[in-house]
This record gives C-alpha cells, structure tokens and sequence, in this order.
C-alpha cells in the first residue's frame, strides 16, 4: 500500500538549561498568549515583531482566545521544563504551555492568504493526523492514496465538515522528529466555536477573522514562535526568556 509522509515545515529546537535559555535570536516574529492561571481557558493574545537584535515591538495585534477546557499545563517544545513540572498528556484537554516553534498550514479552501513560503495543504478526505498513542504515526500527517477504509484511517480524517477546523495552523508541541507517545498530539491555532463560548481539548482558537490574520502575517523566514503562559510563569520568565 503506497503512502504519502509529507514533513511537517517546522524549525525544531532543543531545549536549553533554564538558566541560559532564550528565545531563538533568528525569531523576529512572536505570538504571546498569556492565561490569568494554570487551570484558565481563556488567553490574551498580542503579536510582536523586532529586527534582527533588537527589542520586541508591539505590532497592535491583540485578541482574545480560547485554550483547553481544564486550562494549561507544560508541553514540549523549545524551552526547559521546571524540574519536577506536571507535562501534557494526551486526553488532557489542557493546552501545552511553553515555547513553541510554528508549522504549516492546512483547511479546506483551495488557497489561503499567507506568505509565499509558508505550507499550506488543501485537506481532503485522504488527509490524515493520528492521536491514537499506540499508533507508529502519533501526531503525525499523512496523505493516502486511496479513501480511509479502516478504523484507525476514518478516525484521523482531517476533514470532518467541522467548520473550526477548516483552517488551521500547526503549533509544534511534541512534535516530529521528537515526539513521545501519549505526550499529546494534535495541536493548532484553529477557528474558535459558538463565538469563542467553547473551550478546546488543547487548541488555542480564536475568531476565523483573526486567525486568517494571523496566518497572512507570519513569514517562515522570520522563525514565528509562539509563546503561551499564565501570567504568573510569564512575569516569572519574562527577564530571562528575554521575553516582550
């Protein structure tokens, strides 16, 4: 059976001692979601820019959000984890805070406003992503050569006629060639439902208007990285992460 692994267009990063850790110096673009706690799902979204060495400068982009049902909880991603921290795990319905490289884009339309560089995959029926942690492909995409037959292919449609998830952007938490099973999958910037009145299992989502926004901007050459926090860890990180 022929198969289609497409890679997901990420800039992964290793994690560096707390002490020394810092947003990447070649990242000019940053999306910051700051939670009033742990246990919220609602975030304040603001979007920064700066040149190559310089400060971080607010671009006026703010907006609202919404995150996991029961809040948030470290993920992996690009920055270190507290010593004894409680991590993501699938199922959670809590979205992975942290520092977080961004991926392509995916949704139903044929194109999309975005940057030339940026991915972007016109889901279809044969367009995969797995969450089930037993899988060999967990929070991986694929593209098959023939329409979903078993079980396991109907369950990782992308494509569901769910209009929230007509058009999305990947947030690299756990993501390849790193991922650990049960770790949480599937992660995105996605349309927010009932009016931003729904929380999510993990997503960060926001208005359709705001989301196509967000996606038009953001240029892979300029390494987006998407910082998400409550605003305690952000005070506390602030300095050192060297943070807007």
């Amino acid at each position: 059976m022929h198969r289609l692994l497409i890679a997901l267009c990420v800039f992964i990063g290793f994690a560096a001692p707390a002490a020394a850790f810092e947003l990447p110096p070649q990242s000019t673009q940053l999306i910051v979601g700051v939670a009033p706690n742990w246990d919220s799902s609602t975030v304040k979204l603001s979007f920064y820019e700066r040149q190559a060495g310089g400060p971080w400068q607010a671009t006026g982009f703010n907006w609202n959000g919404r995150l996991g049902k029961n809040g948030l909880v470290w993920g992996r991603g690009l920055h270190p984890v507290p010593a004894g921290a409680k991590m993501k795990t699938e199922g959670d319905r809590r979205a992975p805070a942290g520092v977080f490289d961004l991926g392509g884009a995916w949704g139903y339309a044929p194109t999309i406003q975005k940057a030339p560089s940026l991915s972007y995959v016109q889901v279809t029926t044969r367009d995969l992503w797995f969450e089930d942690v037993n899988s060999p492909l967990y929070n991986q995409y694929l593209r098959i050569d023939h329409e979903p037959a078993t079980v396991a292919e109907k369950k990782a449609q992308m494509k569901q006629g769910d209009h929230a998830h007509s058009l999305k952007l990947f947030i690299a938490h756990n993501a390849y060639p790193n991922i650990q099973p049960g770790a949480g999958s599937s992660i995105f910037f996605h349309i927010w439902r009932n009016g931003g009145n729904a929380t999510t299992f993990g997503c960060t989502t926001m208005s359709e208007e705001n989301l196509k926004r967000l996606i038009a901007t953001i240029v892979p050459e300029r390494r987006p990285i998407y910082v998400l926090l409550p605003e305690a860890e952000y005070a506390r990180y602030r300095a050192a992460w060297k943070l807007p």
